[in-house]
C-alpha cells in the first residue's frame, strides 16, 4: 500500500461498548451442548454416526429413471406411466445385420425364432399343423442354456411384456395363414360333401345310371368349390391351390418381405419396423412396468449376454444391443463408478489444501469431519428411501468443500455466530432448488440443505476455535496457499480507490450485472441425454449405429382411448392422423427413413393394412402389441431420429397440436423423447429461472433478516450477492457452454455460496465499527484477517465444485468448469464491491 493511501487508515478512537448484538449474547444451542459434553465424547458420537451413515449409504441405488428428469405430476409423465403399465417400456432394440435372403432360410429363421423366445422369457417348439415355432406352454418352458442361463434369468424374472421380431412377425403369419387355410379348408370340404350328397340324391330321384350319377356329384362338388374359394378372394384361394406353407419356405417368405415382385431385395414399406433394410431386421423388447431400476438394468443385461450366447451365433450375423432404455441403463452404471473417483480426488485436493494452510497439529481434522458430515448426510437420504441421481453424485465433492470450508472457519477463530448466520443464509439460497420443475436438482437442493446442516453441526461438535480469524503465513513450498495471500494483498492494495469512489465502483457493477441479466435469455441450454453423457460410452455408439441403420433412434407413441378403439371413427382417424404425419415429417420415399424425421412403426392401422382391414385375422400375439384386451387403448407408434433436443420440441409440439381426435376418443404422446422435450422446455424457460433466483434472494434476505434483526446489515451484504447473479450470467454466456440440468442452478449456487464470504466479512467490520474502529480501518482488518480466512475456505468449497471437471459425465465436467470459473469471479467480484457498498451504508450507526 503506498503512503498515500496510508491517510485513510486514521487512529482509531478509544474502543466503544459493544452493542447488544444477537451474534454475541445469544448463546447457540451447539454451543450448550459443547459446555456439557466433553470432546472425546462428542467425537466418538459423531465417529459412530458417520460410520453407521456409510453403511446406510452403501444401499443408495444408481437411478436414471424418467422421474428424475420430468417431474411427475406432469401429464406426459402419467401418460407414459400408462403406456408402459399396457404396452410396455420404451423398447430395447436388437439390431440384427445380416442379408435379408439370407435370415429368412431356414436355419439362420430357427435360430432368430430362438432368439426372440429367449428374450421373452419363453421357448419355442415346431408345430407340424401349423408349419412354424409357435411357444411352449409356460409351465413346459425349459430356457435355453439352462436356468442360470441369461434365458433362464429372463424366464424367471418375467421381464418382457411383449417382443416382436422378423422371426415372431414371421412364424406368427405363417401359423396364421395356416389356420385360416385349415378353417378354410374343413369349411370347403364341408361344404362340397353338402353339395355331393345333395347332387347324389338328386340323381337317384331322377334314376340316372352309375355314370351319370358320378358325373353329376362332381359337377356339384366342383362348384361348391368355386364358389367357395370365390367368397375368400383371391389371395387366400391361391393359398388353399398352392398348399400349406411353411416357416421353412423361403419362397413363401419372401412374398411376405419383399412382395410379390420377382428377384425383390428391398422389404416392403409396411414392415420397416421389422426390416428397415435389405441387409437389416430389429427385434424389439418392451420391458414391462413396474420393474425396478436395478431390475431393469439386469434385464438390459441379461438381454446383451444371451445375444453372444453361442446357441444364437450364426455365420455372417451380428446383434447390436440399442435403445434410449439401455442409455439411461449405462448412464445409472457410470454413476457408481464416478463416485468413487470424485470421492477420491476431492479428499486429495482437500488434503493439499489443509496441508498448505495449518501447521499445528490435527490438521486434516476439517477433512475428517467433513467426510462425517457427508457419510450422515448420505445416510439419511438413504434411511428416507432416496436414490442416487447424477445430480446427487455432485453432492459428494461440493459437500466436501463445504464442510472442511466450516472447518477452516472454525480453526480460523471466526466468530461461531456469523458463520452460524452466513451457514443459514446459505441454505435459505439452497432450498430455491426445491421448486426447480426437474426433479433430480430438487434432490441436489434437498441433499445440499441436509447436508450443510449436518456439516455446520458437526463442524461445531468437533473443531476447537482458532487463533482468532487470522491463519498462519504460508511457507513458500504451498504455492496455493501463497498465491491466496498474494491475492489478499492485492485486494487490500485497492481497497482506498473502492471506498473513495463507491458510487462508481457500484455503477460499473451494475452495468455489467445488468447485462448478465439481459444476456440469460439467450444463453443455449443442453437437455439432450446424449449430449450429457461420456462420448465413449458403447450405449451411445450403439445409438448412433441404429439410427444410421435404421433412421431412427427412440420411438414416440400416441396413447388412443376410447370405449372401443377399434371402431370405425377411432381406426379412422388413427389412419388420418398417421398419414399426416407421415406427409409432414415422414420419409421421402417408400422407405426411405434414414431422411426422415419421423418413421411410422407398429400400430393399430399398420396391422388392420397387413391383414386386409380385418382385426380377427391380426393374431393376438400382435394384437396385444398395439391393443389392449379390453379395447379401450391403443397405440400408434413413431420412430425418431436423433435430433437437437429444440428441434425434438417443436416436433412434439407439432404432434400435440396436430392430434385433434374425434368425440369420444382421447389421444396423448408418450414416452422417452416426450419427457426429453418437456425437459428440455423446463430448463429452457427463463421465468422460471429468474423465479429461482428471485426466491433464492428472497430466501437469504428473510434469514438474514431474522438473525440479524436490522435492514441495513442486511443490505450490505445482500446488495454484492445481487449484482454477483448477473455477472454469473455474463460469464456463462461469455464461456458459450450450455447450460444444462445441472448448471441451470447456478445462479442460485452463486447466491447460496458467495452469501458467506459476504457475510462472514461485513460481520468483521460490523463488530470492528462497534469497537471504535473507523470504516478504513475496519475494513482493513476484516480484509487482513477474516478476509484470508474467507479466500482460503473459499478455495475449499470452489475446489469441491471443481473436483466435478474430472468426471465422465459430460453433464458433471460441464457443470464443474462453469461453478469453478463462476464462483471464483462472483467471489472476486463481491469483495470487490462489498467495501463501496460499505462505505455508502454507516453499520456503526446499525451495530
Amino acid at each position: 500500500m503506498s503512503s498515500g493511501d496510508s491517510a485513510w487508515l486514521a487512529t482509531p478512537s478509544p474502543p466503544a461498548s459493544l452493542p447488544d448484538d444477537p451474534l454475541i449474547h445469544r448463546e447457540p444451542p451447539l454451543d450448550r451442548l459443547r459446555r456439557f459434553a466433553g470432546i472425546r465424547i462428542r467425537v466418538a458420537v459423531v465417529a459412530a454416526l458417520a460410520l453407521a451413515g456409510a453403511g446406510i449409504a452403501l444401499t443408495l441405488t444408481p437411478s436414471t429413471a424418467i422421474d428424475t428428469f420430468v417431474s411427475s405430476s406432469s401429464p406426459d409423465y402419467a401418460a407414459t406411466r400408462a403406456s408402459y403399465r399396457e404396452f410396455g417400456t420404451d423398447p430395447i432394440v436388437v439390431l440384427v445385420r445380416a442379408p435379408l435372403t439370407t435370415l429368412i432360410q431356414q436355419g439362420p429363421l430357427t435360430t432368430l425364432s430362438r432368439l426372440e423366445a429367449c428374450l421373452g422369457g419363453q421357448q419355442v417348439r415346431l408345430d407340424t399343423q401349423l408349419a412354424a415355432y409357435v411357444p411352449v406352454s409356460a409351465a413346459k418352458a425349459k430356457p435355453y442354456g439352462g436356468r442360470s442361463s441369461p434365458c433362464g434369468k429372463l424366464m424367471q424374472l418375467r421381464a418382457a411384456k411383449v417382443v416382436y421380431g422378423p422371426a415372431t412377425f414371421l412364424n406368427r403369419a405363417v401359423a396364421a395363414v395356416n389356420t385360416e387355410i385349415g378353417s378354410l379348408t374343413t369349411q370347403a370340404a364341408s361344404t362340397v360333401r353338402a353339395a355331393e350328397q345333395a347332387a347324389q340324391k338328386l340323381a337317384q330321384q331322377q334314376r340316372l345310371d352309375a355314370t351319370a350319377t358320378k358325373a353329376a356329384v362332381q359337377a356339384a362338388g366342383q362348384l361348391a368349390l368355386e364358389r367357395q374359394l370365390a367368397a375368400v378372394g383371391d389371395s387366400t384361394a391361391a393359398s388353399v391351390l398352392a398348399g400349406v406353407p411353411s416357416i421353412s419356405d423361403p419362397t413363401f417368405l419372401r412374398q411376405i418381405v419383399f412382395g410379390a415382385a420377382t428377384g425383390a431385395t428391398t422389404p416392403v414399406a409396411r414392415f420397416s419396423y421389422l426390416f428397415p433394410a435389405s441387409d437389416a431386421a430389429v427385434i424389439q423388447v418392451r420391458l414391462r412396468a413396474g420393474l425396478s431400476d436395478s431390475q431393469q438394468q439386469q434385464a438390459i443385461g441379461w438381454i446383451r449376454s444371451a445375444v453372444s450366447m453361442p446357441t444364437f451365433r450364426m455365420r455372417g450375423v451380428s446383434y447390436t444391443v440399442a435403445g434410449e432404455p439401455v442409455l439411461l441403463a449405462d448412464l445409472a452404471g457410470e454413476i457408481g463408478g464416478q463416485l468413487g473417483i470424485l470421492l477420491a480426488v476431492a479428499v486429495a485436493v482437500m488434503a493439499l489444501v489443509l496441508l498448505a494452510v495449518f501447521r499445528r497439529r490435527r490438521r486434516l481434522l476439517p477433512l475428517a469431519v467433513a467426510l462425517a458430515a457427508v457419510a450422515i448426510a448420505f445416510g439419511l437420504t438413504a434411511v428416507v428411501g432416496g436414490r442416487l441421481t447424477v445430480a446427487e453424485v455432485a453432492v459428494f465433492p461440493v459437500l466436501l468443500g463445504l464442510g472442511v470450508d466450516y472447518g477452516v472457519q472454525f480453526r480460523s477463530g471466526t466468530p461461531r455466530g456469523a458463520i452460524g448466520v452466513a451457514a443459514l443464509a446459505t441454505v435459505a439460497g439452497f432450498l430455491a432448488l426445491l421448486i426447480s420443475p426437474v426433479p433430480m436438482v430438487r434432490g441436489f437442493g434437498v441433499l445440499l440443505v441436509v447436508g450443510v446442516a449436518v456439516a455446520l453441526a458437526v463442524s461445531a461438535l468437533c473443531v476447537p476455535d482458532g487463533p482468532g480469524g487470522r491463519l498462519p503465513a504460508p511457507r513458500l513450498p504451498h504455492a496455493l496457499l501463497a498465491s491466496v495471500y498474494g491475492a489478499g494483498e492485492i485486494l487490500r492494495g485497492v481497497l482506498p480507490s473502492l471506498i473513495r469512489h463507491p458510487r462508481r465502483v457500484l455503477a460499473v457493477a451494475f452495468v455489467l450485472a445488468a447485462c448478465g441479466w439481459v444476456l440469460d435469455a439467450h444463453t443455449a441450454v443442453q437437455s439432450d441425454i446424449t449430449k450429457l453423457v461420456p462420448s465413449g460410452m458403447p450405449a451411445l455408439r450403439n445409438l448412433d449405429t441404429l439410427e444410421r441403420v435404421t433412421g431412427v433412434s427412440g420411438e414416440v407413441d400416441v396413447v388412443v382411448s376410447a370405449g372401443d378403439v377399434t371402431a370405425g371413427a377411432a381406426v379412422n382417424w388413427m389412419r388420418s392422423y398417421e398419414r399426416r404425419m407421415s406427409a409432414r415429417f415422414g420419409p421421402s420415399g417408400s422407405n426411405d427413413c434414414a431422411r426422415a424425421t419421423l418413421c411410422p412403426a407398429l400400430s393399430l392401422p399398420s396391422l388392420l393394412q397387413t391383414a386386409g382391414g380385418s382385426l380377427s385375422a391380426v393374431p393376438a400375439y400382435f394384437q396385444r402389441a398395439v391393443l389392449t384386451a379390453d379395447d379401450h387403448h391403443a397405440i400408434l407408434a413413431f420412430g425418431i431420429r436423433l435430433m437437437p433436443l429444440s428441434r425434438q420440441r417443436q416436433v412434439i409440439e407439432s404432434m400435440r397440436a396436430a392430434l385433434n381426435p374425434p368425440r369420444g376418443v382421447q389421444a396423448q404422446l408418450a414416452g422417452l423423447p416426450v419427457l426429453a422435450a418437456d425437459a428440455d422446455g423446463s430448463l429452457s424457460s427463463v421465468p422460471d429461472r429468474l423465479l429461482m433466483l428471485a426466491l433464492s434472494l428472497v430466501l437469504v434476505g428473510l434469514a438474514l433478516l431474522a438473525a440479524l434483526r436490522r435492514p441495513r446489515r442486511v443490505l450490505v451484504p445482500l446488495v454484492p450477492i445481487v449484482l454477483a447473479t448477473g455477472w454469473s450470467a455474463l460469464l456463462v454466456y461469455a464461456l458459450r457452454i450450455p447450460l444444462n440440468p445441472m448448471s441451470a442452478t447456478l445462479g442460485t449456487l452463486v447466491i447460496a455460496i458467495t452469501t458467506e464470504f459476504s457475510v462472514l466479512l461485513s460481520e468483521r467490520v460490523c463488530r470492528q465499527r462497534g469497537a471504535g474502529m473507523s470504516l478504513p480501518q475496519a475494513i482493513d482488518d476484516a480484509y487482513r484477517t477474516t478476509g484470508v480466512a474467507v479466500l482460503t475456505s473459499a478455495v475449499t468449497a470452489i475446489a469441491g465444485f471443481g473436483v466435478l471437471m474430472v468426471s465422465d459425465i459430460t453433464m458433471l465436467r460441464d457443470f464443474g468448469v462453469l461453478t469453478l470459473v463462476d464462483l471464483s469471479a462472483s467471489l472476486v467480484g463481491v469483495m470487490l464491491v462489498l467495501p463501496a457498498t460499505l462505505s455508502l451504508v454507516d453499520l456503526r450507526a446499525t451495530s
